[in-house]
């Protein structure tokens, strides 16, 4: 037999850690039902104990946090159901499952159990009122989206924006969404969403799963923390057919990240359809005002006309009348009828004999014209 050599050999510590990647990615939380068995409170408020059945066991770890939340240990051979992750304690190279939720099977199921139970809460403190559900602003200019940075969530959220409304920009604030770890990462991000500048709104969610893989998204501490969220919210659970409660929290409810986008950003090209449109009223509202406008302004002018010519008639009139009083007081309308007017030669009008002596030349006006004359 060949050994391979040192560094193609896994070492036990890669083993170990491969194996705990594999159950954790390959199982994910589940709801596991069993007996309780062998359980061990220490001191440190940790619990250990054995879960199993007629056919097989588990050993278990419930940390202080999820057991303060318990209460009293079950007594030894209590069926209940579990909230858990299987992992591997590499360590010791040991299966176990990491307990976040412990409820007795007795009375109604315990998913919806621990449901009705967070869905009170949050009622009680007022974050189901509808009063306070707030509107989406119209065209977001920066979005935060709190989702799995590895999931076809995001690629689908950021596909339909791109489409919808391009000029908006897209912040992702990366968590896991599902496992042990998911709860604690997704206030973390949420709170992260409160401290980024410009930020108008904020989505939140998953792709499609099992009831199961979702139940993250009926947290108490994430449903609080998406409530405090200072913008408006949209939760965009991909579960069609269920609620979370992050759905009731929210400002809105989407039923897949990609209906969130579409929900959140206007269609632009419905936008432009929509701009085109007015734009035709408009001009055509323009062009009927214009006309109504010159037709008013031409019945404007011919009222102006008509009044200016009444204004001026009767300055004209009185105008000829004077004309024609002042032509029958005129001196050439007299010689027109027969009389004359003798002029010396400097163009005094004589008066009198004296101002002819025999001999003196003088012109005599009569009505077409001047004679010339000598005094004898």
């Amino acid at each position: 037999m060949t050994l391979p050599a040192g560094p193609d050999a896994w070492t036990v510590a890669r083993v170990a850690a491969a194996a705990r990647r594999l159950v954790e990615e390959g199982v994910g939380q589940v709801w596991i039902t069993g007996e309780v068995s062998g359980l061990k409170r220490y001191s440190s408020g940790h619990w250990y104990f054995t879960l199993k059945d007629p056919d097989a066991q588990i050993r278990c770890v419930m940390w202080r946090s999820y057991a303060a939340k318990v209460g009293a240990p079950p007594a030894e051979g209590t069926e209940v159901y579990l909230l858990a992750t299987p992992t591997v304690w590499e360590e010791k190279g040991e299966f176990r499952l990491q307990v976040v939720v412990m409820l007795p099977t007795a009375g109604i199921g315990l998913a919806q159990q621990l449901f009705e139970r967070t869905r009170a809460a949050l009622e009680q403190d007022g974050l189901l009122d509808p009063a306070r559900k707030r509107r989406l602003p119209p065209v977001p200019a920066v979005i935060a989206l709190v989702t799995s940075p590895d999931g076809a969530a995001l690629r689908d959220m950021i596909t339909v924006a791109h489409r919808r409304w391009p000029a908006t920009r897209l912040l992702v604030v990366g968590a896991k969404v599902q496992g042990t770890e998911a709860e604690a990462e997704l206030v973390r991000a949420l709170g992260i969403v409160d401290r980024l500048e410009g930020v108008e709104l904020c989505v939140i969610g998953r792709g499609g799963g099992s009831r199961e893989d979702l139940m993250v998204f009926n947290s108490e501490a994430v449903c609080r923390a998406l409530a405090a969220v200072r913008v408006p919210t949209i939760s965009a659970v991909g579960h069609e057919t269920d609620l979370s409660l992050t759905d009731l929290v929210a400002d809105v409810r989407a039923p897949t990240p990609s209906a969130a986008m579409e929900l959140a950003l206007p269609d632009r090209v419905e936008v432009r359809r929509q701009v085109e449109a007015l734009a035709r009223r408009l001009a055509g509202g323009l062009t009927r005002r214009t006309r109504l406008l010159g037709e008013r302004l031409a019945r404007t002018g011919d009222r102006m006309q008509v009044a200016m010519t009444r204004h001026l008639e009767r300055p004209r009139t009185r105008l000829e009348r004077l004309g024609a009083q002042l032509d029958a007081l005129s001196p050439l309308r007299v010689l027109r009828r027969g009389y004359a007017v003798a002029r010396t030669g400097d163009g005094r009008v004589v008066r009198r004999m004296a101002q002819l002596p025999p001999g003196e030349p003088f012109s005599l006006r009569v009505g077409d014209g001047d004679v010339a004359a000598r005094a004898e």
